[in-house]
């Protein structure tokens, strides 16, 4: 018997989808500038497979959030290197927080 399909293969995937979601939801943006930035990415990819598309997925979203001024490019990479130290002092099993690593800004 196939197993079912699933679209996300790590929760990152299933989190930017949702932060994607949520963004456009609260009017950040639309879904057609969505669409042209997640194409252009995807369009710089000659791999395919579930890590390709959402590593396009996330380099759109973070496009879309410099380019539109919800964020620069130092807040994303500050956060992201904040989240990576984070997830590598927390406990398997345990939920990521910022607060792991003594960031004010619990995300």
């Amino acid at each position: 018997m196939r197993e079912p399909e699933t679209p996300f293969e790590a929760p990152w995937q299933a989190q930017v989808f949702a932060m994607t979601v949520a963004m456009n939801e609260a009017g950040a943006f639309t879904w057609t500038r969505w669409a042209d930035a997640f194409g252009a990415e995807l369009q710089n990819d000659k791999a395919s497979g579930n890590a390709v598309y959402y590593a396009a997925w996330l380099r759109a979203f973070v496009r879309v959030l410099v380019e539109d001024g919800h964020a620069t490019s130092q807040e994303v990479e500050t956060l992201t290197a904040d989240w990576h130290a984070a997830a590598r002092a927390t406990p398997h099993g345990q939920p990521i927080t910022l607060a792991a690593v003594g960031c004010s800004q619990n995300a």
